[in-house]
């Protein structure tokens, strides 16, 4: 897939240092694999209905509140649910899953997160989601693809490893370990209770988890191309400037745990980092929690 002269050259993935550089794909390595039975590509965006607009042809749709989400309690759906949901969409053994989104891929990595957690192997992230795919003249389609069942198998929910709630937050705060809080600067600082560009709501208080970090998701961006900046930038970031550690045991949070999943993603899989989970209860939580302690500035 040709790309514009007037778009930001983009560093290959190979040469950008990480530790897992197999998780991340280019947009030309997607385009050249558009009819491979063994890929099944999927798109998930914060915006749910952006997919019906124009997708990668051949991708499939899962929807974060519908499909993910549990309708009747604030958590995930069971292994049967998403099993099923993963059958539906055509995912069978052995395929190689590659998701993308829009807003830099954040709900991209957000599936990514949910998908571990029911152990799926063989994920991908597409490198500059959607925008990067647009704006390089990538095919769009309204056309939904049929495939026929998939046969995945998928294990029970393991919310051990990559998962924190509220208890182990509040262990995590009593003992000074490493919270990472991806909101921008004005949630950080309790300004507001959702990003500028949003209704500000989620939340009686506003604050950060005492400890926490301020190191927003978007840090992680290239904002000229869309894609994860090097491991050499990351590092500067995560480590030189706020101190953390590949062998720390870190909780990243966010407002509900979508953006707190793009730091874990490149913690996890791009540095190196072997203990990071996502407190996906997030501000909306804590923020409401009855004797939860907050910090301002």
């Amino acid at each position: 897939m040709p790309t514009p002269a007037s778009l930001a050259a983009v560093t290959p993935i190979t040469d950008r240092g990480y530790v897992h550089p197999e998780v991340l794909v280019s947009t030309a390595w997607v385009a050249d694999r558009l009819k491979d039975p063994s890929l099944r590509i999927v798109e998930s965006d914060e915006d749910t209905l952006l997919y019906e607009t124009g997708h990668i042809p051949g991708a499939v749709k899962v929807d974060w509140v519908a499909d993910l989400n549990d309708q009747l309690w604030r958590d995930y759906i069971d292994r049967d649910r998403f099993q099923r949901l993963l059958r539906s969409k055509g995912i069978s053994q052995g395929m190689t899953v590659v998701l993308y989104g829009d807003k830099n891929n954040w709900w991209a990595t957000y599936a990514f997160w949910v998908f571990r957690l029911f152990g799926v192997e063989n994920l991908r992230i597409m490198d500059g989601g959607r925008l990067r795919w647009a704006e390089e003249g990538g095919p769009l389609t309204t056309e939904v693809p049929r495939y026929p069942e998939g046969n995945i198998e998928v294990r029970d929910r393991d919310d051990a490893r990559i998962r924190a709630f509220r208890d182990q937050v509040t262990e995590h705060v009593r003992h000074h370990s490493p919270l990472v809080d991806v909101r921008s600067p004005e949630e950080y600082r309790g300004e507001r209770l959702h990003m500028p560009e949003y209704p500000n709501e989620g939340a009686l208080r506003g604050g950060h988890i005492p400890g926490a970090k301020s190191i927003p998701w978007g840090r992680a961006i290239n904002p000229d191309t869309h894609c994860f900046r090097s491991a050499s930038e990351l590092r500067t970031i995560y480590e030189q400037e706020n101190g953390l550690k590949p062998g720390d045991e870190v909780i990243a949070y966010c407002r509900i745990g979508e953006r707190s999943s793009h730091t874990w993603f490149a913690l996890t899989y791009l540095l190196g980092f072997e203990r990071v989970r996502n407190y996906d209860g997030s501000w909306t939580e804590w923020g409401n929690l009855v004797r939860a302690p907050i910090e301002k500035p």
